[in-house]
């Protein structure tokens, strides 16, 4: 199959244009992917600890949900909320005492709030944080105690 029907210029012309195109996407897809890069969330994700004592879902708007399973006689999910800094690699959760009192209404005296508290505190602090695949390890900043999760 011959391409222009032996034109040369015509030729040309396409080869210009398929470069020119090919280019301008390569250079789309180089962008995109440096912006994704340096503006994601990179602890975005659900995270359980490999105890299976608690899990993490960590949303891009700066909420954590804390899933506790061995509240009362099911899992509770508790939503926080966390700042990230990335340069500094630490991550601030923090409770949401609003939150604390909608779930011991709904919960029906299944629990207390001191049990709530109990439960959700080991995660209410500052820590550094490192990433490596699919393990999330949190360093306490203050006394250096880890936990780690692993990616769902």
């Amino acid at each position: 199959m011959i391409i222009a029907k032996n034109d040369e210029n015509k030729r040309s012309m396409l080869w210009k244009a398929a470069t020119l195109v090919s280019s301008v996407l390569i250079i789309l897809i180089a962008v995109y992917l440096l912006a994704k890069l340096f503006t994601s969330n990179p602890l975005e994700g659900s995270w359980e600890d490999e105890d299976g004592n608690l899990g993490m879902t960590i949303e891009k708007n700066g909420t954590l949900i804390v899933n506790v399973p061995d509240l009362s006689d099911g899992s509770v999910d508790v939503k926080m909320h966390y700042t990230l800094d990335k340069e500094e690699k630490t991550i601030s959760i923090h409770p949401d005492e609003g939150e604390y009192a909608k779930l011991l209404e709904d919960s029906g005296g299944q629990y207390t709030k001191e049990e709530l508290l109990r439960s959700v505190d080991p995660v209410i602090t500052t820590f550094n944080y490192s990433v490596e695949k699919s393990c999330l390890t949190l360093t306490e900043r203050e006394y250096g105690e880890q936990m780690i999760f692993l990616k769902k």
